[in-house]
């Protein structure tokens, strides 16, 4: 994979911009320290890239305050012939209309698993987009974190998940260093049918 600058084209606010481009500093700098201080953070053993691609539904999330006042927030992933995934968010208003949206694009970090990757909304700062958790059978579901355990968030192919899937994720996260009480539930407008 080739990282290379890319401009970013994104609607957020000027200071919702400001504020990502300093967790992904936070995150890629001082958050080593951390890390070093938490148990090492397992992944997923193996992420078929292409059949990540798609959209993602975000379910659940740790708060973050970019993501103050969405609703529906989806992630559009494309994988790119130099082999970067292209990166849409979506947040919409409460009415469904789309709000703001931030297009950035990621790597893989880990080639033996595919399971770590690195995203860049302001290049050259990169978070750690960690798929700790993955439905195998099907890619319908996934938890995705970093090794600092700042953020967590669980992601479905559609606009709900079924609670035991759900349960079951809850139940096994204190495993793994999360706190699944400071999760938020993200509103999600149902899908429409033709």
């Amino acid at each position: 994979m080739n990282i290379r600058p890319r401009c970013t084209r994104f609607s957020f606010r000027n200071s919702h911009a400001l504020m990502v481009a300093g967790i992904c500093v936070g995150v890629s700098g001082c958050g080593q320290s951390l890390e070093s201080l938490l148990p090492t953070l397992s992944t997923a053993p193996n992420v078929d890239i292409q059949r990540y691609m798609g959209t993602w539904y975000e379910i659940a999330k740790y708060p973050v305050t970019f993501e103050n006042g969405c609703f529906g927030v989806t992630a559009d992933y494309t994988l790119q012939s130099d082999g970067n995934v292209k990166v849409v968010n979506i947040c919409r208003n409460e009415d469904g209309t789309v709000g703001r949206t931030i297009e950035g694009f990621a790597t893989v970090a880990d080639s033996t698993t595919n399971s770590k990757l690195t995203v860049y909304f302001f290049y050259p700062f990169g978070a750690p987009y960690w798929i700790i958790e993955l439905d195998e059978a099907d890619y319908e579901w996934a938890v995705v974190g970093d090794p600092t355990r700042t953020f967590l968030w669980i992601l479905s192919r559609t606009p709900t998940l079924a609670p035991e899937i759900y349960d079951g994720i809850l139940q096994r996260l204190p495993d793994r260093g999360y706190d699944p009480v400071r999760l938020e539930l993200m509103p999600q407008f149902p899908e429409e049918t033709p």
